[in-house]
C-alpha cells in the first residue's frame, strides 16, 4: 500500500513558482522578427559603398562650383573677376577661354601647361556637355567639364581637395528593418509614357515614365511612379517625399533605385533610400519629387537628414 506524501510548506511554493515560471516561457508573446544577418550585411555593404562614393575623387563632396555660360567667350581661372573662378591657388590666374557659340562650347588654353583633356595635352577643342559622353578637363586637383540642362549650358568644377570632402564624417542611417523591404505590384503604361518632373533650378524636364508601382505599408496603399535615368538606364529610379520630408530626412525628398520589374513586380528596398546630391552642395541640379510621388506614410528607412 502507498504512504501518502507529506508536502510542506517550502515544497509546495516551489512547485507553484516553478509552475508559473513554465506557463510564462509557454505564454510569452514571441519577440519581433530580426532582419536576417545576411540581408543586414547586405544593405550595411551597400551603405558603406554609398559614403565611399561620396567621398570618391569624382564624389558629390567634391562639387565646388557651377557656372553658367554666356553667349560668347568665358574667361576661366584663379582670377576671382573670371566669369569661371577657380578656387585660389588652384590653377594659373587665366587658364583658357570656354566659348559658347550656338550652342557649341570650345575651349581655348590660355596658361595651361599642365591642364589636360582626357588624358591627353589640352589644346583647343569643342567640350561635349554632360548628360552624354563628355569631355573633362584637368588641372591639379580640379575636375572641370561642361553640362547642358534644358536650353542652358554651365560649367562644373570639381576639386578633390574640397573642404566638403575633407571633413566628411559620415552619414545618419534609420536602423535596417527588412518590412521596409517591399514588393510591389508593377503596373506598366500600355504605351510609352512620360513624366514632367523640375529640377532645382526650376525647369521642366520630361522623363520616360514606364509605369507605377503599387505596394501597401502600414496598411496604407501608396503609388509611386516610376522613371528611367538616362535612354540606357538599367534600373527603375524613384523620386519620391513622405511624411519624414523636412524633418528627419532631406527636405527635398530622397532617391530610390530598383532593379528591372519581373513577373509583374518589382522590389522596393526603402532602406537604401537615400538624399539627392543638393543634400551635399549648393552646385548639383536635382529632380525634385513630383506630386505623384508624396507619399502619405511615414518612410523610416533609409538616409536621414545629413544636416540634422
Amino acid at each position: 500500500m502507498l504512504r501518502p506524501i507529506s508536502l510542506t510548506r517550502q515544497t509546495v511554493l516551489a512547485a507553484l513558482v516553478l509552475g508559473l515560471a513554465a506557463w510564462t516561457i509557454r505564454w510569452d508573446p514571441p519577440c519581433a522578427a530580426q532582419p536576417a544577418a545576411e540581408y543586414t550585411r547586405s544593405v550595411e555593404a551597400w551603405r558603406a559603398q554609398r559614403e565611399a562614393d561620396l567621398k570618391a575623387e569624382d564624389g558629390w563632396l567634391t562639387l565646388v562650383g557651377l557656372y553658367w555660360l554666356a553667349e560668347g567667350p568665358n574667361a576661366m581661372g584663379s582670377d576671382p573677376a573670371s566669369a569661371i573662378p577657380l578656387p585660389p591657388g588652384s590653377a594659373p590666374a587665366r587658364l583658357g577661354i570656354i566659348t559658347l557659340a550656338g550652342g557649341t562650347a570650345t575651349f581655348t588654353p590660355v596658361d595651361a601647361p599642365a591642364a589636360r583633356i582626357n588624358g591627353g595635352p589640352a589644346r583647343r577643342q569643342v567640350m561635349r556637355p554632360q548628360p552624354g559622353d563628355y569631355d573633362v578637363l584637368t588641372t591639379g586637383s580640379l575636375t572641370i567639364f561642361v553640362i547642358k540642362r534644358g536650353d542652358r549650358y554651365g560649367v562644373r568644377i570639381k576639386d578633390r581637395e574640397s573642404p566638403g570632402r575633407r571633413d566628411f564624417a559620415g552619414l545618419p542611417w534609420y536602423p535596417i528593418r527588412e518590412s521596409f523591404r517591399v514588393t510591389a505590384r508593377f503596373v506598366r503604361h500600355e504605351k510609352p509614357t512620360s513624366i514632367m518632373i523640375a529640377n532645382v533650378l526650376g525647369t521642366l524636364e520630361e522623363w520616360p515614365n514606364p509605369g507605377v508601382a503599387e505596394f501597401t505599408i502600414g496598411g496604407t496603399t501608396c503609388r509611386l511612379q516610376a522613371v528611367l535615368d538616362g535612354a540606357d538606364a538599367k534600373e527603375l529610379f524613384f523620386v519620391f517625399r513622405d511624411l519624414t520630408t523636412g524633418t528627419e530626412t532631406y527636405p527635398g525628398g530622397r532617391f530610390l533605385y530598383a532593379d528591372m520589374p519581373k513577373n509583374g513586380e518589382v522590389v522596393l528596398d526603402f532602406n537604401k533610400a537615400h538624399s539627392p546630391p543638393c543634400a551635399f552642395t549648393p552646385f548639383a541640379t536635382c529632380p525634385v519629387p513630383p506630386k505623384e510621388n508624396a507619399l502619405p506614410v511615414r518612410i523610416e528607412a533609409g538616409e536621414r537628414n545629413p544636416h540634422r
